[in-house]
């Protein structure tokens, strides 16, 4: 397998896409390019490919969440309430108002919520609404969506485990990190195959 080099010796976004990265690494380049480093996976990528297209996105200046240097009043909950004024969040508060709203007694805030909840934060975008927020819920709105690469690593770890070969292992976890680190840091899929076992063979 061909390791991945390090992000300096990197000529083009094609390059780097062939490699996998966590979101800290995706983090500390953009930092050291003097560009945005905030945000999801899917956005940093965004960064460091405009960067490499000569577009350098620059970092957002935090803005606060008062209106005329009060805070908003937050005891009644509508759907036109903005979610920056309400200083929205996941707790049992919007959890009640969404399951009156949707007639789902046990309400569970799904991945691209929580995607669009940070999105709007970042922002600062005071037009999103709670009812927005609930056309998120339903489906029939996107404003961030949840970003499924992160998850990578649980299934690979998944498939790992489900291959019968690797029950003679008595540290799975360390054998799968093991694997893990050659396949993110090569140009192939981000799966696991059985025939990684036989090409790491003497290593694990």
């Amino acid at each position: 397998m061909e390791n991945r080099p390090q992000f300096k010796e990197i000529k083009s976004y094609e390059e780097f896409s062939k490699y996998y990265w966590y979101r800290k690494e995706l983090q500390q380049i953009c930092r050291q390019l003097g560009i945005e480093s905030r945000g999801m996976k899917l956005e940093l990528n965004h960064n460091i490919e405009e960067y490499f297209k000569g577009n350098l996105i620059q970092k957002k200046q935090r803005k606060p969440v008062y209106s005329n240097g009060k805070k908003t009043d937050t005891k009644l909950l509508t759907l036109e309430t903005s979610l920056i004024d309400c200083r929205f969040c996941f707790s049992q508060r919007f959890r009640e108002f969404f399951s009156a709203q949707t007639g789902i007694k046990n309400f569970k805030f799904n991945a691209d919520m929580v995607a669009t909840a940070k999105k709007v934060k970042e922002d600062c975008d005071k037009t999103f609404t709670l009812g927005d927020m609930l056309e998120v819920a339903y489906g029939r709105k996107a404003y961030a969506k949840y970003d499924k690469s992160c998850l990578q690593w649980n299934k690979f770890v998944k498939d790992f485990c489900a291959d019968s070969a690797t029950a003679r292992f008595s540290n799975k976890l360390k054998v799968a990190a093991y694997l893990w680190k050659k396949v993110r840091e090569s140009t192939g899929k981000k799966i696991y195959s059985h025939s990684l076992l036989e090409e790491f063979a003497d290593k694990i």
